[in-house]
């Protein structure tokens, strides 16, 4: 009898975290694939992963609705909450073998407390790494809930390791977001136009010669400052005038700051420049990325899928604050000139790639660790 996997997936990075694996686990023989979609990857606001998801070949075996309006620590809280009671009844549903989690959002804990007081064994992914904000406490927290660690560094298995995990059950698999870099590169130029085939809103800016892509959240230890720390990446690109393709923030609290002073900046500047857009298909953006002078914002694409792809980063913030990064990434703080600057000087970096993160075997890796390891939602924790 096939083995049943059970993916949760509840925002738009999260798909690209997990999209190798999902494909991996398709084909296995010994596996049967279950899909859950969750929280913000149901919104249109947020992208609509879930279009995406379907148009890769993915069936839906479940949707929970569990977002609560109010982009604040409040509305992140109860979503939580929301979270845990609805997929308690997936899972009692489905009856999964073990249920995937990815990473360390606010709706993925959620995930690993409803499987675990479900006695339901627990994977997680990209844990044991750390951050400048409530992710670092919330991928933590997993760790500990979880029964296997599918970790994508040295670095982050012995964190997992001295969190007191056992050693069998910590796998450095690389992150699978890597596997979906390699075909992009050696792809250059652009093989496809963005604005016909994902629309967006804004001015069309010539980006035959150069461009940039900015990708910012907000830093949910700092939601009061959202908007200012915005609005001094805004004022960076609008002085630089370099044509950029910007993304929208994804829903963690601040993110209503943050949209807000985008959407204000845009009312009273030309930006004739910039173009915005809320998603696109994870191999698109890697080939855009791949294809930019520079990538800016406090993503971690920027420490991850840019460093395998050479791209130069203007990392701004805490928000990625200690994360494993390579000699792709120039930190900054929220500072218009600073931004200006790191900007200008990263722009001319040439750059080898990076396997820091993995080889783009990651996938594979952890479809062969499913269909052989032995599932348990009991272990004995190491002091």
């Amino acid at each position: 009898m096939k083995r049943k996997i059970c993916v949760v997936i509840t925002a738009r990075p999260s798909y690209s975290r997990v999209k190798s694996v999902l494909q991996a686990i398709k084909l296995h023989p010994e596996l049967k694939l279950q899909v859950v979609v969750a929280a913000s990857a149901l919104l249109n606001r947020y992208g609509n992963a879930i279009d995406f998801i379907k148009a890769d070949g993915f069936d839906i075996d479940a949707k929970v609705f569990s977002v609560l309006e109010g982009e604040n620590t409040t509305a992140a809280a109860k979503t939580t909450g929301l979270g845990i009671i609805e997929l308690s009844s997936v899972f009692e549903n489905l009856k999964p073998d073990i249920v995937v989690t990815v990473a360390d959002r606010f709706e993925t804990i959620s995930t690993a407390i409803a499987a675990s007081y479900m006695n339901i064994p627990l994977a997680h992914l990209q844990g044991g790494e750390v951050t400048g904000n409530i992710d670092e406490k919330v991928r933590h927290a997993i760790t500990k809930l979880a029964d296997y660690h599918f970790v994508s560094s040295d670095d982050a298995f012995n964190r997992v390791k001295k969190l007191g995990e056992e050693e069998n059950s910590i796998y450095n698999t690389g992150c699978p977001s890597i596997d979906l870099a390699v075909p992009v590169l050696n792809k250059k130029p652009l093989s496809f136009n963005p604005y016909k085939k994902y629309g967006g809103v804004g001015h069309e800016p010539d980006y035959s010669l150069e461009y940039i892509v900015v990708m910012q959240h907000p830093d949910t230890t700092q939601v009061d400052k959202s908007r200012i720390q915005i609005e001094e990446t805004l004022k960076a690109i609008d002085e630089l005038n370099i044509p950029t393709f910007w993304f929208w923030p994804n829903i963690d609290a601040g993110a209503d700051g943050t949209s807000t002073g985008i959407r204000a900046y845009r009312e009273y500047h030309k930006l004739e420049h910039v173009h915005f857009f809320k998603n696109m298909s994870s191999e698109d953006f890697l080939e855009l990325i791949y294809n930019s002078k520079v990538l800016v914002g406090n993503s971690s694409v920027g420490i991850r899928e840019a460093a395998f792809l050479g791209v130069p980063v203007v990392n701004i913030g805490d928000r990625q604050h200690r994360r494993l990064r390579a000699e792709n990434v120039l930190d900054v703080d929220h500072d218009k000139n600073a931004i200006k600057n790191a900007i200008n000087l990263q722009k001319y970096k040439s750059l080898e790639s990076s396997e820091l993160y993995g080889k783009g075997n990651s996938g594979e890796k952890i479809a062969d660790l499913l269909s052989r390891v032995n599932f348990k939602f009991h272990k004995t924790i190491v002091y």
